[in-house]
């Protein structure tokens, strides 16, 4: 029988698990999907988590639950892949030898990137709310919130769910309103991109939200470092962004084990095939959703239409 592995237990992964159980002929192939996390978070929720509007019942569930029967699941950390032999060796037991690979491996995001990130600010003043820990402790420091300089910042492109931290920026803009804190925040949004939106149209058309809601803009942003004492950003060409809060989208990157795997780029993402979305270096590995480096969008919806839902 033939072995089909499937790296992540994701949305990328999930859905193909899903999908390919019922296209490939059970007789004929197994399939296994490898995560070393039990529990399924539903990504967009962290949105809105700090505002109270979602809680953690409402973004977590057991990855078991979304997976089809006729699939062995094996919770266990990926050491690396030996793409040479076609097979998947893993932190604890035997290597997994395939016939066909998918890697769904996903990015996260990795605050240790940008210096002083991580220091004295962290979980303090400084909050990120693309992880369940980040959005849970940034809840907790908008309870807390009387008024001050938020900043809503992003660090490098490409992120996950791109319009995400405008959004919040909106979101914190009605928050701050119906707790009658508005007039006492000064709200900021710093990006490294031209303009607020992703896309130049966008901006031009779109921009004038920002200025009606008095959400400051500053673009071309490009952050070398946090200074924690100060409690600034500061950029490579050394302008300085004060805060009293700072809500921030961290560089995202692709799983360490990609690295360690001599498949991914400086970020860790493997190179793909935008045709096929098969390795550009293995015919029997493919690869979905975050993972790729393709110039898309690293959202759920991407990976749906990549699954050929």
């Amino acid at each position: 029988m033939k072995r089909l592995v499937i790296l992540g237990a994701g949305t990328a992964g999930t859905m193909m698990a899903n999908r390919l159980r019922k296209g490939m002929p059970a007789g004929e192939w197994q399939i296994t999907i490898i995560d070393q996390d039990r529990r399924h978070y539903y990504q967009p929720g962290f949105l809105f988590m700090p505002f109270g509007i979602y809680s953690e019942k409402d973004v977590i569930k057991p990855k078991r639950q979304f997976i089809p029967q006729g699939v062995e699941y094996a919770e266990a950390e990926i050491e690396r892949i030996d793409a040479e032999q076609n097979r998947v060796l893993l932190r604890s037991g035997g290597p997994l030898d395939y016939d066909l690979l998918i890697i769904a491996t996903g990015a996260k995001t990795a605050p240790d990137q940008t210096e002083g990130m991580t220091g004295a600010d962290w979980r303090k003043r400084v909050f990120d709310f693309y992880t369940f820990d980040g959005a849970a402790a940034l809840h907790q420091a908008l309870h807390d919130w009387n008024g001050g300089r938020l900043v809503v910042h992003v660090c490098e492109m490409p992120i996950k769910c791109a319009p995400a931290p405008l959004e919040f920026a909106f979101l914190a803009d009605w928050w701050l309103t119906e707790r009658g804190l508005r007039d006492k925040t000064e709200l900021l949004y710093v990006t490294p991109l031209s303009g607020a939106f992703t896309k130049p149209i966008a901006s031009h058309v779109l921009g004038h939200l920002l200025e009606e809601k008095r959400i400051s803009v500053v673009t071309d942003f490009s952050i070398g470092s946090v200074d924690s004492d100060r409690h600034k950003i500061v950029s490579w060409d050394e302008r300085e962004v004060g805060y009293d809060l700072l809500v921030t989208v961290p560089t995202n990157i692709g799983d360490a084990a990609m690295a360690r795997s001599g498949l991914g780029d400086e970020s860790n993402f493997v190179a793909t095939d935008r045709h096929t979305l098969q390795s550009k270096n293995y015919e029997n590995i493919f690869v979905l959703g975050d993972a790729t480096d393709l110039p898309s969008s690293k959202a759920g919806s991407v990976a749906h239409f990549e699954a050929g839902f």
